[in-house]
């Protein structure tokens, strides 16, 4: 479905000062290099201000600092957070043209007599829900879902076609979990014995709180023994693993393919780059920033943004470089020191 609305509306409904036209009608939401005259932009990075004068934007939506030039160019929309407004333009946006789930459950799912399901929930085609499983109001459980015996499903949460959700897996109100991910699988445990694995059944389970996003393909294992706790408001992107007992604080945000090896506490808005890697059994403070493809391999305790990646070797040799690497600025001291000893 296609919507429109006038400059007016838009403004009406989500605050800034209007500049221009409030009849001026709006049809899509795009960006800035692309936008027709019937599109509203918006400019957050000042990397993009060269884009701005040539637009063919209906309304850019501006700081205040580019006030004056958006006004220049026609109509604009001015706001102290350009891409705060914009996420929000988004969402009324989404709200007007995606259709509402109609409430129900479809004749091809399968849901067991001795589950709860709110009368309003949406329950696709050939989805499976185990008994014990509470499904909360407004509940969207998408086509070929699977839910487990005992999971709670907090109310508003969605699931994405195709999502697994293994027993006793807990999620808080509105969630949405992407497409194909598998919260509450095994985690990765295993007991070495004469040449061959043992395998160390995983008795925990997993917890999300409320406003958790998981991205598409993602994997979220349960705990060995205790469970791995997922905070209030975090975001997950695709492709990432979050392996048994992990523990990830309130409003930290993953980027794709990041792996994070059991047993590890991750701190509350925290920012983790496409790529990393966290090592086991360590701990992150909160408002820890680790940039793409860093390798965290030891607990980091203070605030602040860090990033690393060291070229692979023989294990032996990696740690002597490392060491080096680590006591380098030592060593620089030493020598300017030794050199102006000896001039």
């Amino acid at each position: 479905m296609r919507a429109s609305a006038t400059l007016g509306e838009i403004s009406g409904r989500l605050g800034g000062e209007l500049i221009g036209d409030a009849s001026t009608g709006i049809d899509a939401v795009g960006p800035l290099d692309s936008a027709t005259p019937s599109t509203i932009a918006f400019l957050a990075n000042p990397l993009y201000e060269k884009q701005l004068a040539a637009s063919q934007a209906g309304c850019v939506i501006v700081a205040p600092a580019f006030r004056e030039a958006a006004a220049i160019r026609g109509a604009a929309i001015v706001t102290p957070d350009p891409y705060l407004y914009f996420a929000r333009l988004t969402q009324w946006w989404a709200e007007r043209t995606r259709p509402a789930p109609l409430p129900g459950i479809h004749p091809t799912a399968l849901v067991d007599p001795g589950a709860e399901v709110a009368a309003d929930a949406s329950i696709g085609a050939f989805a499976v829900i185990e008994a014990g499983a509470a499904i909360g109001a407004g509940v969207t459980i998408g086509a070929h879902a699977f839910v487990g015996r005992d999971c709670v499903l907090g109310a508003g949460t969605r699931l994405g076609p195709r999502v697994t959700v293994m027993f006793e897996t807990t999620l808080g109100e509105r969630c949405f979990v992407q497409c194909g991910a598998v919260l509450g699988g095994d985690g990765f445990g295993f007991a070495p014995t004469a040449g061959r694995w043992e395998k160390i059944e995983q008795l925990g389970r997993v917890r999300l709180g409320d406003d958790v996003e998981i991205g598409a393909n993602s994997c979220i294992d349960r705990g060995a023994t205790g469970d791995t706790v997922i905070g209030d408001g975090v975001k997950i992107d695709n492709l990432v693993q979050i392996g048994h007992n992990v523990r990830i604080g309130a409003h930290t945000a993953i980027a794709g393919c990041v792996g994070v090896a059991g047993s590890t506490t991750i701190g509350a808005h925290c920012m983790l780059g496409g790529g990393v890697g966290i090592s086991g059994h360590i701990s992150i403070a909160d408002h820890v920033v680790v940039t793409a493809a860093t390798q965290v391999t030891r607990s980091i305790a203070k605030a602040g943004v860090y990033s690393g990646l060291f070229p692979f070797d023989d294990n032996a040799s990696w740690e002597k470089n490392a060491a080096t690497l680590r006591n380098l600025h030592a060593l620089r001291e030493r020598v300017r020191a030794l050199e102006k000893k000896q001039s």
